[in-house]
């Protein structure tokens, strides 16, 4: 929730800056003491280092309008709350992992989404602030908007199934690594086919970023190759 209404005051290139990738680390070092090597460190601070490159040279009018509006201190505060849930939450995904190896992750998913709607539900429809009955109306009177939303969450539901896959086998700073990846991915391509050409300095985090993964994956590959040869 605050990750959507910090979009209402600063841009979402600049929400990219508040990176999910050091919350994870950090809150997992903090609260559950987990341990990351140095080559860990080491990749996340290239693949963060370079979108923090990229989002502080797009200097467009539209950026600089959000960034000088008076209300960035309420979406930079709400960022801030939002990569401390985040981060809480994904390191507990790594404890439960950890602690009951039985749990798989669709019993992450449903405990997520259960808890989830019960929350939401309580407050859409008891809260004086909430619309969980207008939203119910506005869906009789536009039937065409409820199969949108069902569509919508339908899809949402299939793309959690990989998304909790990947934490239960790789770990959720891995699952952290990809999503942050496509953001950028999807921001680089984005600028190029809207005709927008890359700065010089906006290529060099796009190396930055791109360095950051290949090494990750040889880290991997290395890491691999000396369980095969011990086994």
């Amino acid at each position: 929730m605050s990750s959507m209404c910090c979009f209402l005051v600063i841009e979402f290139m600049t929400d990219l800056l508040i990176f999910h990738l050091h919350a994870v680390m950090l809150m997992g070092t903090l609260v559950y003491g987990i341990k990351y090597t140095l080559p860990e460190y080491m990749c996340t601070f290239l693949v963060a280092g370079g979108v923090s490159v990229f989002a502080l040279a797009k200097t467009s009018s539209k950026t600089i309008s959000k960034l000088a509006h008076p209300n960035a201190p309420l979406g930079y505060g709400l960022c801030f709350l939002n990569l401390a849930f985040d981060g809480f939450t994904n390191a507990t995904q790594d404890s439960i992992s950890a602690r009951y190896p039985k749990t798989s992750a669709w019993d992450i998913m449903l405990g997520m989404n259960l808890w989830g709607t019960i929350y939401n539900m309580v407050y859409m429809f008891s809260s004086p602030t909430g619309s969980g009955f207008e939203a119910v109306q506005f869906c009789r009177e536009h039937p065409e908007a409820a199969w949108d939303i069902f569509l919508f969450c339908l899809c949402g539901a299939v793309g959690q199934n990989f998304i909790f896959l990947t934490i239960s086998r790789f770990g959720s700073l891995a699952n952290t690594t990809i999503t942050t990846t496509r953001k950028f991915v999807s921001i680089v391509v984005s600028s190029l086919l809207s005709g927008n050409p890359l700065s010089t300095k906006q290529w060099s985090s796009v190396i930055m970023v791109f360095s950051g993964l290949s090494y990750q994956i040889y880290l991997k590959w290395r890491k691999l190759q000396k369980k095969r040869k011990s086994t």
